[in-house]
């Protein structure tokens, strides 16, 4: 029996070449052979119209001549990873677009119900390693909520700091990267130049440049070292200036201009039909931001404005992530005008391991040390789900808990994985040629899509 998105295949010659490849669920045919169920689901499903008027819809913009079906992708940098779409191409407008995940499948969340809490930050920190400090402090909220404790301000100050930092050094990146994508090479050398002193502090912060494993249940791992505060400030000084240049070299370029005004345009009723948040929902005029509207750690302590854009394309989603730079060094400084002294980490022994120096002392800290470390610490049953603003948007992690040492069950709702769905929109009736921009303003990070 044939499926509504798969191209009837000859019963006759089950070793023919169209039955040894076809790729089941996965595969995009033509519109002249998909059923009407498959069409309205791609076209018309996120407005909400009826299934005979997305297929009129459909129909009338439509013309006789035939279509081309290509992969695009994966390939790494123009598909940022290993993300591949199947394009319907109708000369060099694309007419359908089917996005295709898994090739990077890492059971990252069934990973994560055989760890301990204490080593759960390990595992999920690699799936947006691009920010990876956010997805730390999503598990770690999350687990803090079961718990029904409250961290030292210290620690909810450092948090802030060291998210901020990594808000900024994510959309150096991305900016590094869509210039690349896009013709401006010279951008990805300013980008990457700039990002690396981002992640030469946070370095010194965790020891690592990525995959820190650095917020944890109860505080952080360790306090901040001396010499911090100049390095943030060294930062934050020659940031503006290279924002500037940013401005002169890709603002002011009327090529840059015309790749992204008016390409991939989709509406703020369209993504939060999808679910979509961030940058992407922001574009749109969509005025929402975790940090502001279901403020979590110190954030209502602090100022800044929320960046939002008006036509929903992709120079929106640019200017919006080089706007939110500057708003992030505006946290970053009111958290070195506000970092309070004390513990960076709750003084609880039931989850909080003893310090270093203690187990050379002490054989009592040594069992401890030891027992927290291969055994965790148990966390009453219950079920929490904690969401914060990572670059990308919504970041949430869902734990159920049945009071053992490691989660029952445990799901992050990533935004890259949530966004993706926009890709059939963003470049339905688009040209080619502006493939690798939309995906660009997206800013997917394929880990924490397959995850």
């Amino acid at each position: 029996m044939t499926t509504t998105h798969e191209a009837p295949i000859s019963t006759d010659a089950p070793d023919s070449l169209a039955a040894r490849t076809s790729e089941g669920a996965q595969q995009l045919t033509s519109r002249d052979v998909v059923a009407a169920a498959e069409g309205l689901r791609e076209l018309g499903a996120v407005l909400r119209v009826t299934e005979s008027e997305g297929l009129k819809a459909e129909l009338e913009q439509a013309p006789d001549d035939e279509t081309m079906i290509i992969n695009m992708g994966p390939q790494h940098p123009s598909t940022h990873g290993v993300l591949r779409l199947m394009l319907e191409l109708r000369g060099e407008t694309v007419v359908r677009c089917k996005p295709i995940i898994g090739y990077l499948h890492t059971g990252m969340e069934r990973t994560g119900e055989e760890l301990t809490y204490l080593q759960g930050p390990t595992n999920v920190t690699r799936m947006d390693y691009a920010a990876p400090l956010f997805t730390e402090l999503a598990f770690s909220l999350t687990v803090e909520k079961l718990l029904e404790i409250e961290v030292p301000d210290r620690a909810v100050w450092i948090r802030m700091l060291m998210t901020e930092m990594n808000r900024i050094s994510s959309h150096l990146l991305f900016m590094a990267t869509n210039g690349m994508d896009l013709g401006a090479v010279s951008m990805m050398l300013y980008g990457w130049r700039e990002r690396e002193e981002a992640l030469r502090f946070l370095q010194e912060v965790t020891g690592l440049r990525m995959n820190h494993n650095y917020i944890r249940p109860g505080g952080v791992a360790a306090d901040l070292p001396d010499g911090w505060r100049d390095s943030v400030l060294r930062l934050l000084d020659m940031l503006p200036e290279r924002l500037a240049q940013y401005d002169t070299l890709l603002n002011q370029q009327p090529i840059w201009r015309n790749r992204l005004q008016g390409i991939g345009v989709i509406t703020a009723e369209e993504c939060l039909a999808l679910g979509v948040t961030g940058p992407l929902l922001r574009s749109t005029g969509y005025d929402w931001d975790l940090r502001r509207d279901m403020p979590y750690l110190a954030f209502d302590e602090v100022e800044f404005e929320v960046i939002v854009g008006a036509y929903g394309d992709c120079y929106d989603r640019y200017a919006i992530r080089l706007a939110e730079i500057h708003e992030s060094m505006k946290i970053v400084r009111q958290c070195l005008e506000k970092m309070p002294k004390g513990d960076y980490r709750i003084q609880d022994k039931k989850v909080t391991p003893p310090p270093r120096a203690r187990i050379d002392e002490s054989m009592e800290a040594l069992i401890h040390h030891f027992k927290i470390f291969t055994e965790g610490f148990k966390v009453p049953e219950g079920e929490a789900y904690v969401s914060i603003e990572s670059p990308r948007g919504e970041l949430g992690c869902y734990i159920v808990s049945d009071g053992s040492s490691k989660p029952y069950r445990m799901h992050v709702r990533a935004p890259s994985f949530v966004n993706l769905q926009t890709l059939p929109h963003l470049m339905h009736g688009g040209l080619l040629a502006d493939g690798v921009a939309i995906i660009s303003s997206v800013d997917p990070i394929l880990g924490e899509v397959d995850r």
